[in-house]
């Protein structure tokens, strides 16, 4: 069993850096992507404060389709440019979002989330899905968030 040793209270460089080790050591020697994805949701969302749902969105087919995640039964399809997932995909780029209710087209899974971010898993030029943090907190994710996730997607990336 892997134990959670990460203090959520400490700033957020010192947090994602201890998250990125963490994710690391959990993923090492593992291969099988959907063991990663759930075991790294998991790690988020037990990690991380102010969150009430993390997952992986899928792309199959040209949609993305639900994986691994922690919160309340979500959405299962999302076409590619439509809500903020599908943006993030569609743009290959990380998507912030101060106010989920304020961004045209966004995709209410769960009406508790009010803030959200997203992070594209490529590998190379390919797109593999998404990352997907959302908060009930308004303007819960920011730059430090961003840079802290994209290095976790990194890690699990590098475990595919």
């Amino acid at each position: 069993m892997h134990e959670l040793n990460i203090d959520s209270q400490q700033p957020k460089p010192a947090l994602y850096a201890d998250v990125v080790a963490q994710t690391r050591a959990l993923l090492e020697g593992e291969r099988d992507a959907i063991a990663n994805f759930a075991n790294t949701t998991s790690l988020l969302y037990h990690s991380l404060p102010d969150l009430n749902w993390v997952g992986f969105y899928l792309l199959k087919d040209g949609e993305l389709v639900v994986g691994p995640f922690q919160g309340k039964p979500a959405c299962v399809r999302i076409p590619l440019g439509k809500g903020v997932c599908g943006t993030a995909a569609a743009r290959r780029a990380t998507v912030i979002v101060k106010n989920v209710h304020e961004f045209d087209g966004h995709i209410a899974c769960d009406s508790a989330s009010n803030s959200e971010i997203v992070v594209p898993l490529l590998r190379g030029n390919e797109l593999l899905g998404v990352l997907d943090l959302d908060s009930p907190k308004f303007e819960r994710f920011d730059a430090e968030d961003q840079a802290g996730l994209e290095k976790v997607v990194a890690e699990v990336i590098r475990a595919l």
